[in-house]
């Protein structure tokens, strides 16, 4: 997997704010309309497009426009992404597992 930082740093931007987790997990269920989420989620409009925006640059989340709404997914190949990336940020890789980072 070849990410740059900004794309990383995007991903877990997405996922670090306690609104966009909740549409994350109301998602999980399914592709949902904007207006659905503004009825679950207790915030305006700006702001639900200031979090949408988030979690699509990110990758995890997809729109699509349908007349004036537009209806969000999580993208699988983005959850797969950002699955991997943090595999591979969390996965240590030792040449010498006897040796200290320390020691000549």
């Amino acid at each position: 997997m070849d990410l740059d930082d900004r794309k990383i740093a995007a991903m877990f931007k997405a996922l670090c704010d306690e609104n966009r987790i909740k549409i994350l997990k109301l998602l999980v269920t399914g592709e949902k309309c904007a207006c659905k989420l503004l009825e679950e989620i207790n915030i305006t409009q700006p702001t639900l497009s200031h979090h949408m925006k988030i979690l699509c640059d990110s990758g995890i989340v997809s729109g699509r426009k349908e007349g004036k709404w537009t209806h969000y997914s999580i993208s699988e190949s983005g959850a797969i992404e950002a699955m991997q990336c943090l595999r591979e940020l969390t996965t240590t890789v030792c040449s010498d597992a006897h040796k200290s980072c320390c020691e000549d």
